[in-house]
């Protein structure tokens, strides 16, 4: 829930302040920062020891070594966030993002069905999961475009 938080107040914020007189602001530079934001907060987690051991156990048990694929995932989401405000990288950034969603979804889908909670909190139910992943994948397409 608090990524989508944090996309949308971003993505609001940031629009709103171009509504203001921004210029730069518009709608796609808008929804660049709220992603940005997210996977900045999404990505800090990785890193978080409670977070971290919980999303080591996400991963599906065929993948070698969980968490150094979970410290991989914290940084590439980090330098997506990055790459997203710089405007000659963030279609690319926009891009790589959404396609880091995919291969991360596999890791939700195993945690939905093994019951992996997230520090403490049950883990997301799949339909609500893949609805989530859906809105972020189609968003990060929206802002590359």
């Amino acid at each position: 829930m608090v990524p989508i938080i944090t996309l949308t107040a971003a993505t609001l914020l940031a629009r709103l302040t171009g509504l203001l007189g921004a210029d730069a602001l518009d709608w796609q530079t808008s929804l660049r920062i709220g992603l940005a934001a997210m996977f900045l907060i999404t990505g800090i987690v990785h890193f978080v020891p409670k977070f971290r051991d919980d999303m080591a156990r996400m991963i599906p048990e065929r993948l070698p070594r969980p968490a150094a694929l979970v410290a991989l995932t914290g940084v590439l989401e980090l330098a997506g966030a990055a790459g997203l405000l710089i405007p000659a990288t963030a279609p690319a950034a926009a891009i790589c993002l959404a396609l880091l969603l995919v291969a991360m979804f596999p890791a939700n889908v195993s945690a939905a069905r093994r019951g992996i909670p997230l520090a403490g909190k049950p883990a997301t139910p799949l339909g609500i999961r893949t609805a989530e992943q859906i809105l972020f994948i189609g968003l990060a397409v929206l802002a590359a475009l």
